[in-house]
């Protein structure tokens, strides 16, 4: 676990790959969320409000992770999962969830450090579910003081959300400064 906590704090970050080997990556460019001003737009917040999400923080850990697994390509095996599920339970990792009634409809997990949160994975079961678990999560990193919001790559979809790419330098820069932080999830 310190050797995984290690590599966060240096800016790396685990995936398997097809081969089923485990590759640390360390992308240039960075994807990042900038937390100052991220918020839904209010068409997305009327979707929250009418579809009747129940969010919630670190009550489903390992169903978040295991629904972010639950796809045809992943890149999240069971080693990573029980390493993730080992950083959790050391309360290194975090998850927020979205519910419909009993059911978790979606969600999101990371790793938080300080003033640093590393987004790993999202899932929707149901239309914005996953969305309203990642505003949510902004909101609560926001109203923390975290100061860096890693989505490591940059996707159509990460970039509608919000993010945008900066050089690993300048991530490095603020991770730096993100890991002084007396920050807590």
């Amino acid at each position: 676990m310190s050797h995984l906590l290690g590599a966060y704090s240096n800016g790396c970050f685990p995936m398997c790959h097809e081969n089923s080997e485990l590759y640390w990556h360390d992308p240039d460019p960075r994807a990042v969320f900038p937390l100052k001003g991220l918020a839904p737009n209010q068409r997305l917040k009327r979707a929250f409000r009418s579809a009747g999400f129940r969010i919630t923080h670190d009550e489903a850990f390992e169903a978040v992770i295991a629904a972010c697994a639950d796809r045809e390509e992943t890149w999240i095996d069971p080693r990573i999962m029980a390493s993730f599920v080992a950083l959790h339970k050391a309360g290194h990792a975090h998850s927020v969830e979205a519910w419909l009634g009993p059911e978790l409809v979606g969600g999101i997990y990371g790793v938080a450090l300080k003033g640093a949160f590393f987004g790993e994975s999202m899932f929707s079961k149901r239309t914005n579910a996953g969305k309203a678990a990642f505003f949510s999560l902004v909101a609560h990193l926001q109203s923390r003081g975290h100061v860096l919001f890693d989505t490591q790559y940059i996707n159509d979809f990460t970039a509608q959300l919000g993010a945008v790419e900066i050089p690993r330098a300048l991530f490095r820069d603020r991770l730096e400064a993100a890991l002084v932080l007396d920050v807590n999830f």
